[in-house]
């Protein structure tokens, strides 16, 4: 029988989570927040940062 991995991309990234994926400080994710060049979305006291917006900021798209 083989195994096959399944490889499940997030859906959004805390900010930390978002540091460490993207080689960002978190000073510069805060500032690309303010500048409105990345999306972040409030669920409760979470900060979370859609995988979509941190994917398109990478890609040079925002």
């Amino acid at each position: 029988m083989k195994l096959e991995s399944i490889v499940v991309e997030p859906l959004a990234y805390s900010v930390s989570e978002a540091c460490r994926v993207s080689s960002l400080g978190r000073t510069r994710l805060y500032q690309l927040i303010g500048e409105g060049r990345l999306e972040v979305r409030r669920i409760g006291r979470r900060t979370l940062i859609p995988a979509a917006s941190l994917r398109a900021l990478i890609e040079g798209k925002a």
